[in-house]
């Protein structure tokens, strides 16, 4: 916004556009809407993927608890999801059942602390599964915290242009300070604009994660209770066989 284009054109304003006041705005205020757009897009395709994907781990963790707790061999359920676990609770399930299959096949003091590295596996498992979940959710954090304070920079930056051509112009009319205090503030919208979105969102989407999280660590519990179980069977019946041949002997 040039002193003698404000002083000449002022008068001529009397309705401003949106696309005026970005137009008639200086280059640093126009790129910092610029840059507060591209940002504003960006939250918005973050936000559309976040909310797809959430949605779709919900579905398909009802699908695998339902084919979970159906009954069926849990023999059957590896084996089918060892290959390519669909969901974060399959990739749960096939990471113990992984772990348990090692201690079998291989020697008989593996099988001592298995449960607390199947503990130690499901923990790692969730902690990488929340990760995904969390993954670019820190864009929107981005967003929220430092949009308002890079609009408020192109805010300041644009009065400081509208007061030195108010000085050039040596013209106090409402005509002559309207437009550039307007393009001034309009640099702070757009920085609202980009940031309540990416906030609101960011708040529904980490409560998302921690519900994920919690259905996840409620399972492992679950899980690991179920092996803990086993590993206290096949403890008692090799400690039955040990005392019949140690009394044979």
């Amino acid at each position: 916004m040039n002193p003698a284009d404000l002083a000449t054109g002022a008068a001529a304003a009397t309705e401003v556009s949106l696309w005026g006041m970005f137009w008639s705005a200086h280059l640093v205020v126009k790129l910092v809407m610029i840059g507060l757009l591209l940002a504003s897009v960006w939250s918005w395709a973050i936000i559309v993927d976040k909310i797809m994907l959430f949605s779709r781990t919900q579905k398909a963790m009802d699908r695998f608890e339902d084919s979970f707790w159906s009954g069926n061999s849990l023999e059957e359920l590896y084996q089918t999801l060892s290959q390519r676990p669909a969901t974060a609770m399959a990739s749960l399930f096939v990471a113990a059942m992984r772990e348990w299959k090692r201690s079998f096949t291989g020697a008989t003091s593996a099988f001592m602390g298995l449960h607390s590295r199947i503990e130690k596996v499901l923990d790692v498992t969730i902690a990488r599964e929340v990760e995904k979940l969390e993954k670019q959710l820190l864009v929107l954090a981005s967003v929220a915290s430092a949009g308002p304070f890079v609009g408020l920079f192109g805010t300041v930056w644009g009065i400081m242009t509208a007061f030195r051509s108010i000085a050039a112009s040596k013209n106090t009319s409402l005509a002559v300070v309207a437009p550039g205090i307007a393009e001034a503030l309009f640099a702070t919208a757009i920085g609202l604009f980009a940031a309540i979105p990416a906030l609101i969102f960011y708040n529904i989407l980490q409560g998302k994660v921690a519900r994920s999280q919690a259905r996840l660590e409620s399972f492992a519990d679950e899980f690991s209770s179920i092996l803990s179980r086993q590993i206290d069977q096949h403890v008692a019946t090799s400690e039955r066989g040990a005392g019949q041949k140690e009394f044979a002997v």
